[in-house]
């Protein structure tokens, strides 16, 4: 056992690996100066909810076997500080769920999107054929009762995420995962206050994957033309499968996948997702499980929640909510539904959230990103760029930079729920799709009564 202290235990992973810590057996503890839902409740449920928000350098002292440093804390951090002064070990989370996994075959799947619905395919296919196996996932997944788990399993499944590890180690966090097997979905550049060019983004991939073990396995996406040409570029010393889409039609708005065991309805939507499939199928070949029984797993694959995540089906209108806030994202969950849902009346409401995308510089990249959609709507918060040191947004700029016919644009959510309300009833004829879309929550919008009965 283990004494191991978590320094900003609140964030998404963080306090989702010091729940696993705990339950392989280890003494945990953590700091955060703001904690929210849903890690709130989940430490408190484990009892590692610490008493107080805020610093507390008197709880670090050489007991502690490590620290485990969240990206959330700064260079000045008092526990940060004094954990450095006495010689602790301090890790990034990528790093520590290195050290837990030396030992096991560790896939990785890495790229600018598509990383969590590949991760959770993966997880859904290795559990349906009984293989044990941990995993580090971004998101809650159909069947999983945690995002990450740590065990003696001989496999552990990653999703490989670029942002820095730390701030004491700004590397990407994919660099300290060394995969046995890696997936490359894609490159379209983001985090701008990270890589604030296109090629800097870029090279992060470059040196993932030159640093990649000789004979390594990489599948990677053939129709992602800046994948093709890293691969070609940068891996003659893995061992490189290319995956592309599948052929494919359309029964009642569900995709039917031509496989060689005949036709296999599954539930997801949009090419995107039929690449990610693949991706997911090859891996889990690799793994040791017959492509016949990949394909009888993934078609009863539901998705991570806020993947395409249907919130709502009633006479009328059915609703979707999806993470994608990258121009690449929007385009491809935009498309899904415009093909899956054609005979639908298509209400897009797209939220401004990250920091590139309420950054003025970054604006010109959605350009026709909304394109499709009967009605287009753009939402930003002040208090979004207030908490970000951003400078406020000029309505004329975001159309034009959207550059999308009759677009709508809010930036006061009573504004954006009348709008979007009065939309939604006030349509006859079409049925109508509503797709959310936001790494955010539209300042806490409850869509669900959106409909009026």
């Amino acid at each position: 056992m283990k004494k191991i202290h978590f320094i900003a235990i609140g964030g998404a992973i963080m306090h989702q690996l010091a729940l696993a810590l705990k339950r392989q057996g280890h003494s945990i503890s953590g700091s955060d100066d703001e904690i929210k839902d849903p890690a709130k409740t989940n430490l408190a449920q484990q009892h590692l909810l610490p008493e107080k928000e805020g610093w507390f350098p008197e709880k670090i002292d050489t007991s502690i076997d490590a620290i485990v440093l969240g990206m959330h804390a700064k260079a000045n951090n008092p526990e940060l500080l004094k954990a450095q002064t006495l010689g602790i070990p301090i890790y990034s989370f990528p790093e520590y769920i290195y050290e837990v996994s030396k030992d096991k075959k560790r896939v990785v799947v890495a790229g600018s999107h598509g990383k969590t619905t590949i991760t959770s395919m993966i997880m859904h296919i290795l559990k349906y054929a009984a293989i044990d196996f941990d995993y580090m996932v971004g998101a809650k997944v159909e069947g999983f009762d945690q995002s990450v788990k740590l065990s003696d399993a001989p496999i552990i499944i990653l999703e490989g995420d670029e942002y820095p590890a730390s701030i004491i180690e700004k590397k990407p966090k994919i660099f300290f995962y060394h995969p046995h097997i890696s997936v490359l979905s894609g490159i379209a550049w983001d985090h701008i206050n990270v890589f604030p060019t296109y090629e800097n983004y870029t090279d992060q991939f470059v040196h993932y994957l030159s640093n990649m073990q000789k004979d390594a396995s990489l599948y990677y996406n053939e129709t992602d033309e800046e994948v093709l040409k890293l691969v070609h570029q940068t891996t003659s010393h893995l061992k490189n499968t290319p995956y592309g889409m599948p052929s494919y039609s359309f029964e009642n708005n569900q995709p039917v996948i031509q496989t060689k065991e005949g036709p296999i309805k599954v539930n997801v939507l949009g090419k995107h997702n039929l690449l990610n499939m693949q991706a997911a199928i090859k891996v889990c070949m690799e793994l040791g499980i017959a492509e016949a029984l990949c394909y009888e797993a993934i078609a009863s694959f539901t998705g991570a929640a806020k993947r395409l995540e249907k919130i709502m089906d009633t006479d009328g209108l059915i609703a979707f909510r999806d993470f994608a806030h990258a121009p690449s994202k929007l385009k491809a969950t935009l498309q899904a539904v415009r093909e899956n849902f054609s005979d639908y009346h298509l209400i897009a409401c797209f939220e401004l959230h990250t920091y590139s995308s309420l950054n003025e510089a970054f604006l010109k990249e959605y350009n026709q990103s909304m394109e499709g959609a009967e009605e287009a709507i753009v939402f930003y918060s002040k208090e979004a760029l207030n908490i970000k040191g951003l400078e406020d947004l000029n309505t004329d700029s975001i159309k034009t930079h959207f550059n999308t016919k009759d677009l709508q644009v809010f930036n006061n959510k009573e504004d954006l729920w009348n709008y979007v309300h009065s939309s939604v009833n006030s349509q006859t004829g079409k049925p109508i799709c509503l797709l959310l879309m936001s790494s955010g929550t539209f300042e806490g919008i409850d869509w669900t009564t959106i409909k009026t009965f």
